[in-house]
């Protein structure tokens, strides 16, 4: 039996990854389950799953449900607080996968542990990879983790490349990547009409149920942003290689174009639980739950280009990869906090590139050589997304 972490199991990557691992009680053991703040949730999955730690990063919440612990019929369970808790249970010598599931920069420093202590793990957070690039796939590399990809795009090109992906286009034969998405709820809205876009709006995603933030993301397309930037840094690939195609039935995840004019293509239903099994089940395959695809009932498929007048961040996301260095970490970091203002009714739909855009020129880029660094300027970033809202909203 494998010992499986789950680095934010009340979410909805979280919750499906344990519903994959209850088909397969003989192949996995829940070893740990960590949550920000949501311990009621967390309980309810304790008392199903019976993890041996459960880790609450908000220290209050963590007295709060240690109480609830010791008044219940669970045992045998330590409970731990704090973010540096995460990097604890993520480098337990009994978990051997570890699915990094943490939405936002809060992720980083537990998966990056995980990735040096070289445990597989199964990546759903691209901000860890787009914030630190080049440093998570050296650790990577030198402590021989396995790296998989649980989005669905990375996964379904991760199963369409050859066994060899990472050694660069020559080696692998391919011409390009067409990474596809769904448009969101907003592709066919007339741009003039954005501005008024309520937070309720830009959660609801037509296939997909996800968080919000990564709900709104989708809305922006900075999620095809950020997953352009992971796909160069899994893959090997340029950015000029990542071609995004919008394909609003969500039934193709990505594609591989190679050389000689093959097209590789993985297809499914729009369910978590496909990637997820996949890679839990890598190199294998193990039934995930999810409902076959019906081909007849999809009827058609359409393909058209994304507009970048209508996307901004997109072209952003180009951007910042383009300049390189920390300006992706730049780019994470002033989406959470325009994200965040939006959520909260603080800015317009129509601000959240404007924010991200002002702090990228605002700010200086330099060489993401090391860990402090990219921390630093995650931390600069904030602050001055934070000051670009209070100028726009005095």
């Amino acid at each position: 039996m494998k010992g499986l972490c789950i680095l934010g199991a009340t979410g909805s990557i979280g919750v499906s990854t344990l519903d994959v691992a209850a088909r397969h009680p003989h192949l996995y053991k829940i070893v740990a389950l960590t949550a920000n703040s949501n311990i009621d949730a967390l309980y309810e999955l304790c008392l199903a799953h019976r993890p041996q730690y459960a880790v609450v990063v908000n220290d209050s919440k963590a007295r709060e449900f240690k109480d609830k612990i010791n008044n219940s019929v669970i045992v045998d369970i330590t409970v731990l607080s704090g973010a540096k808790a995460l990097e604890q249970v993520a480098t337990l010598d009994e978990v051997d996968s570890v699915m990094a599931a943490i939405v936002g920069a809060a992720g980083l420093l537990p998966s990056l542990a995980a990735a040096k202590a070289g445990k597989t793990v199964l990546l759903a957070n691209k901000e860890a990879l787009v914030m630190s690039g080049d440093i998570f796939m050296g650790a990577v590399s030198s402590s021989g983790a396995h790296l998989l990809p649980i989005d669905s795009e990375h996964n379904a090109i991760f199963q369409c490349m050859p066994a060899d992906y990472q050694t660069g286009t020559d080696g692998k034969q391919v011409r390009r990547i067409l990474l596809t998405a769904s448009g969101g709820p907003f592709r066919q809205m007339p741009i003039e009409k954005m501005a008024d876009v309520t937070p309720e709006q830009a959660v609801a995603h037509p296939n997909w149920d996800m968080g919000k933030k990564i709900s709104v993301d989708s809305a922006t397309m900075m999620n095809k942003g950020l997953e352009m930037i992971e796909a160069c840094l899994l893959f090997n690939m340029s950015p000029e290689q990542i071609q995004v195609v919008i394909h609003p039935q969500s039934v193709i995840h990505s594609m591989v174009d190679y050389v000689d004019g093959t097209v590789l293509a993985q297809m499914g239903n729009p369910d978590m639980r496909i990637p997820i099994a996949h890679a839990m089940a890598w190199p294998e395959r193990f039934e995930s739950g999810a409902k076959p695809l019906d081909i007849f009932a999809v009827e058609r498929m359409d393909f058209e280009e994304p507009d970048l007048h209508r996307f901004p961040c997109l072209r952003l996301a180009y951007k910042a990869i383009n300049a390189g260095g920390t300006m992706p970490a730049i780019l994470n970091a002033a989406n959470e906090i325009a994200v965040e203002a939006f959520l909260e009714r603080q800015v317009k739909f129509t601000d959240i590139p404007v924010i991200i855009e002002r702090c990228m020129d605002a700010i200086a880029v330099t060489a993401a050589d090391s860990l402090e660094v990219i921390l630093e300027l995650d931390r600069q970033a904030r602050t001055v997304a934070k000051q670009v809202i209070a100028e726009m909203y005095p």
